[in-house]
């Protein structure tokens, strides 16, 4: 009767947050993790009955830096996450992180999503809401500000966000296009 814990909702927990060292692909990519976003189940009449399907949402990052996102559709929850999971390794970007943060301010839009990320100080943490929450903690941004303006629907808020990240420009980048140094381009 000890064991009784891990019954009921354990199976969630553990495909909500997995770590993503499976067979080969730990030695091409190490210590990723994954974050199941959404998982819908969807049904379709037919002749025959009901058939189900079931559509996953997935974030896969490895928190320093690196982060895409994938989704799957397929009759069984656990073919439909390993399909999401494998399409979000396939788009990972890489975010220029600053000090824990982003390095400006930047829009992002996708459909009709809208999102608002701004840099923020240390100790502000992850003020976010939904599946932006989830991309920015993957991706490794442990400070930042963000606003969903438009859509809540998951994929566009994802992708919004992933539009977003793909735009910001790091420092170095910024100062070498200006002819300025580093400590110059923080002065103002």
């Amino acid at each position: 009767m000890a064991d009784n814990r891990n019954s009921g909702g354990g199976r969630n927990r553990r495909d909500n947050d997995r770590k993503g060292k499976k067979g080969d692909n730990a030695s091409k990519e190490p210590e990723l993790r994954e974050k199941m976003v959404a998982l819908n189940r969807v049904s379709k009449v037919t002749k025959g009955g009901r058939t189900f399907t079931f559509a996953a949402i997935m974030v896969v990052g490895d928190g320093k830096g690196k982060v895409g996102s994938g989704s799957g559709k397929a009759r069984d929850i656990s073919e439909a996450i390993q399909k999401a999971t494998d399409n979000a390794r396939k788009s990972m970007i890489t975010v220029p992180l600053h000090k824990g943060t982003i390095p400006h301010e930047q829009l992002g839009k996708y459909g009709a999503g809208k999102i608002l990320l701004k840099p923020a100080s240390e100790g502000t943490g992850v003020i976010a809401g939904g599946a932006m929450r989830a991309v920015l903690d993957i991706a490794g941004v442990n400070n930042v500000l963000a606003k969903s303006q438009g859509s809540s629907n998951p994929h566009n808020v994802i992708k919004a966000t992933i539009d977003a990240l793909k735009k910001l420009r790091s420092p170095m980048e910024v100062a070498k296009q200006r002819g300025i140094s580093m400590e110059k381009l923080f002065e103002g």
